[in-house]
């Protein structure tokens, strides 16, 4: 399939924090998570898509156009969006937006309208009489109204109330079917389980996996350990995290280490199960 975003061995160094070799991309038409526990990197990456943040070395490529000398062009057929974001506090609604679609030559007035209607957005309100929830559904708006055929998202259903958060991820899977990329990043798990298709998982600034999700699902497998488990040596090199529970604990295992724990309960994790586990370290 075509690819819309190739990113290739970026790299970003800040004095307490590095993006060391992130390399990803993100098919037509697809939805791809980008997880992490915070502070992995998600934001820094999502910013340099942008060129907001600019890196230490790297490629980006969209639609076939290195960001670098085609930004102009590129980001025509991107929408944006994420948290911190404010424009101007004090102006409103209707007024950023005629503001802000001078800069897209496919601004779509009867798109804008669709989405201010679904997310009950009032056109007469002001940016800070906003709730932090509705601030988003506005960022989003905003993205969604000139026709972009790839979306990049920080955390869109943050502050969301379920319903609302139902909403956009079946908006989303409507999107998708007309072939717009979707990249959002986001750490409520059951999102990805509603819509994606694939993941990109980040860990202290490295990728540490990009795969469809049923195949990352499919490459672990939960041990249950009694608090009075004697586990050999053999047997903890093989653990990839370990969780405390009320009578022992859980460990994350390869699947093809499945075999060296007969006798114990194996099950086969979710996605937030084997995310938590790869976050701890130890035993």
């Amino acid at each position: 399939m075509e690819s819309v975003l190739m990113v290739k061995h970026l790299n970003k160094e800040y004095p307490n924090f590095k993006l060391n070799d992130v390399s990803f991309c993100i098919e037509r038409g697809s939805i791809m998570g980008f997880i992490g526990r915070n502070g992995a990197g998600k934001t820094t990456t999502l910013k340099a898509l942008m060129n907001l943040v600019h890196p230490t070395s790297g490629e980006i490529t969209a639609f076939s156009m290195p960001l670098y000398g085609n930004e102009t062009k590129i980001k025509q057929k991107v929408g944006f969006a994420m948290g911190g974001i404010s424009y101007y506090r004090r102006k409103k609604l209707k007024d950023i937006i005629n503001i802000t679609k001078t800069f897209y030559d496919n601004w779509d007035n009867e798109a804008c309208k669709y989405y201010m209607e679904t997310f009950s957005l009032d056109l007469n309100k002001k940016l800070f009489e906003l709730s932090e929830g509705m601030k988003v559904k506005f960022n989003l708006t905003i993205a969604l109204s000139h026709h972009a055929e790839l979306l990049i998202l920080d955390e869109p259903t943050s502050g969301l109330d379920p319903v609302s958060r139902e909403e956009l991820l079946e908006i989303f899977l409507k999107l998708a079917k007309k072939g717009v990329s979707i990249l959002f990043s986001t750490h409520i798990i059951s999102d990805l389980d509603k819509c994606a298709d694939s993941i990109t998982y980040i860990k202290k600034g490295e990728i540490l996996a990009q795969k469809k999700i049923d195949e990352f699902l499919n490459d672990y497998m939960e041990v249950e350990l009694p608090s009075n488990s004697l586990l050999s040596n053999q047997q903890k090199k093989k653990f990839l995290g370990v969780c405390l529970e009320k009578n022992g604990s859980t460990t994350l295992i390869s699947k093809a280490d499945a075999k060296y724990f007969e006798g114990y309960k194996i099950v086969k994790p979710d996605l937030e199960s084997i995310m938590i586990h790869l976050e701890k370290e130890g035993f």
